[in-house]
């Protein structure tokens, strides 16, 4: 089952798995207990989406409905429920993309990325024992 909200290192794993979920089955709550059986036809970056072929169920259980297409709010969603084979895969396809993130950063470049003692200096900082030229604070030098 995917919480809504995630916390620890599925930092982007709840818009992923949505993006990975389109045209699955899913079962959303929503905050007043009403239930949504349906396929996933769309999602965006607020998690509203749009179900196909829903079985909707009220709150209380007892009424039923068939709907072609409906559309909920993400602000109104307690949680989603996903296949959990779905979830693996999003999971493991994160991994992928993450380590692959590291073995690039970690390459070696060599050049302007790099300062020794004979390349010149960054920034403001004037070179030591020359003119000063003002900067914050050191008021006018008389």
């Amino acid at each position: 089952m995917l919480q809504k909200k995630m916390g620890g290192g599925g930092k982007d794993l709840p818009l992923s798995l949505l993006n990975a979920a389109q045209n699955k089955p899913m079962l959303v709550e929503l905050k007043n207990g009403e239930t949504f059986n349906g396929h996933l036809v769309n999602c965006d970056n607020f998690m509203n989406i749009t179900l196909r072929e829903v079985y909707q169920t009220s709150a209380e259980g007892d009424r039923f409905w068939k709907l072609k297409e409906c559309y909920i709010r993400g602000s109104t969603i307690k949680y989603l429920r996903v296949p959990d084979t779905l979830l693996d895969a999003v999971k493991e396809e994160q991994n992928r993309a993450r380590e692959a993130g590291r073995s690039a950063r970690g390459a070696h470049v060599s050049g302007a990325g790099q300062r020794g003692r004979g390349a010149p200096p960054r920034g403001r900082g004037a070179v030591r024992g020359g003119p000063m030229r003002g900067g914050r604070g050191r008021g006018r030098g008389m």
